[in-house]
């Protein structure tokens, strides 16, 4: 029997053009599932095959874990039983038993046979796959095979890959037998073997067909720093030049536009802005508003901010239809952008002056006139007012050296009044949330943070809201709010 194992296996490997050791793990999945038959209940099994000489063992196996952590017994054992076992066993290790092994030839043939050619499929999908990323390629062109439930199925030589029908560009209707290219998007290892996920909606699909069209690009000449995209209708892309000599938009344009009007045809007629990348923020910001004209910027660095005031004429210009020109030039730049008129936003800059007045008034506790010489002079927080360098507020006309230093002094006081509320805050936040069962200090003490302050509070949270607020593990976020609302279930079963 052993022997017409090792021919077996030798066979297959030779016709499938697979490893060896492949077809030996295929056939103890193969022994292991037989095996399982024997018992009532679902157990985990273990067959070893010694290649050498085809003689094989079968193991019934049991996972070690905590003694309150037993879920499934006969897949699991706890460490209290398993050190009795084996002195010196560890958590997630498995504690074993032999067991007689079945003979190969009472294996029902078809799901042997089965199971085999599944993981050598899986086997040759896997190295057909690697061959392809070893490549280094971004991009796939193939044929359309089929359609799955709207999505495209689509071979390029050996390789199949999945174009997803929400990763195909709006309103394109694709069918089999179509040849597409398309961007390698990710890979999926979750279904049966690896397989190849495709988009033709992602930034990247323009930068790769640019890439395609313009040497310059993949000579190194020239570099597109970010893109951004509304499939099928509009897109940006912002190009960098390493040599001066090169002007990086009509090089990307082409003559009479022939290498944009490439990239267009194949995106379904999507529009492409090309812009100059700048390293200043605020310039970069102009660029991508183009081909509106920007009067104003000001720039919130701690919000990641900007509001762009542009005269009325071009304010519907700037914001684009349906607003696509500037959340386009949002995620192009990675700022987020408020447009405006030079009308809104000077009543803005009253209103936040006002605040502002109202805040220094309070707070330092001086008149109207000396909290509106800190905020003509630009002065916007009590941070700025305690900690701007001192020769910068003695340029001050209005304030002498005594009063800067009194302002200091006052400003720093209510940035730690300030500190100490909020600090007691914190503390008392932390007494109510630590009365949910399995809440940690530093936990607490994050979520008051957070201004998730109650046990209520936490209790309403969905647990995707909360991972996204805390990026707290998502089995850790649900247990918190689970104790949490064991108040809710106490009441209902009273």
């Amino acid at each position: 029997m052993s022997r017409e194992l090792l021919l077996l296996v030798d066979a297959l490997a030779r016709e499938k053009n697979v490893d060896k050791t492949t077809v030996f793990g295929a056939l103890e999945l193969a022994l292991a599932s037989a095996t399982k038959k024997r018992f009532h209940e679902d157990v985990d099994v273990r067959v070893e095959i010694d290649p050498m000489t085809g003689d094989y063992k079968s193991f019934r196996r049991w996972q070690v874990v905590p003694d309150e952590a037993i879920e499934t017994p006969a897949h699991q054992i706890a460490l209290s039983e398993a050190v009795k076992l084996k002195s010196d066993i560890n958590l997630e290790e498995y504690v074993e038993e032999p067991l007689e092994p079945v003979e190969f030839g009472r294996i029902g043939a078809q799901t042997a046979k089965q199971v085999i050619l599944q993981k050598i499929r899986d086997a040759e999908r896997e190295q057909i796959l690697n061959d392809f990323l070893a490549r280094k390629e971004h991009l796939v062109t193939g044929v359309i095979k089929r359609m799955e439930r709207g999505n495209a199925i689509i071979e390029s030589g050996r390789l199949e890959a999945m174009l997803p029908r929400e990763q195909m560009i709006p309103k394109e209707n694709l069918r089999v037998g179509d040849r597409v290219r398309a961007f390698v998007w990710k890979i999926d290892r979750a279904n049966r073997g690896p397989q190849l996920i495709l988009s033709r909606t992602a930034p990247e699909f323009v930068t790769a067909l640019f890439e395609l069209e313009v040497p310059e690009l993949e000579d190194g000449l020239l570099e597109i720093r970010a893109a951004a995209r509304d499939p099928g209708s509009r897109a940006k892309i912002a190009v960098l030049s390493k040599d001066r000599r090169i002007d990086p938009i009509g090089t990307c344009v082409g003559m009479r536009g022939s290498r944009v009007q490439a990239v267009t045809s194949e995106l379904a007629g999507e529009r492409i802005d090309i812009i100059l990348w700048a390293e200043d923020s605020a310039q970069f910001v102009i660029n991508a508003l183009a081909p509106a004209e920007v009067s104003k910027i000001k720039v919130d660095e701690e919000a990641r901010s900007m509001d762009i005031v542009v005269d009325e004429e071009n304010l519907a210009q700037a914001i684009g239809r349906g607003g696509q020109n500037v959340r386009l030039a949002s995620e192009l730049t990675g700022w987020e952008l408020n447009i405006m008129t030079r009308e809104e936003s000077e009543k803005k800059g009253e209103e936040e002056a006002v605040r502002v007045r109202s805040l220094f008034m309070e707070k330092l506790d001086v008149d109207e006139e000396v909290a509106e010489i800190l905020v003509a002079e630009g002065f916007n927080t009590l941070e700025e007012v305690a900690y701007v360098p001192l020769p910068e507020m003695l340029e001050i006309e209005s304030f002498d050296e005594a009063t800067v230093n009194e302002l200091r002094s006052r400003a720093r006081n209510a940035l730690l009044t300030q500190a100490i509320v909020s600090e007691e805050q914190v503390e008392h936040d932390i007494e109510d949330l630590m009365k949910v069962e399995g809440m940690d200090n530093d936990t607490a003490r994050m979520l008051a943070a957070k201004g998730v302050g109650t046990q209520e509070a936490l209790a309403d949270f969905a647990t995707d809201d909360l991972v996204e607020l805390t990026a707290l593990d998502a089995e850790r976020a649900k247990e918190l709010i689970m104790a949490a609302r064991a108040p809710w279930f106490a009441e209902t079963n009273t």
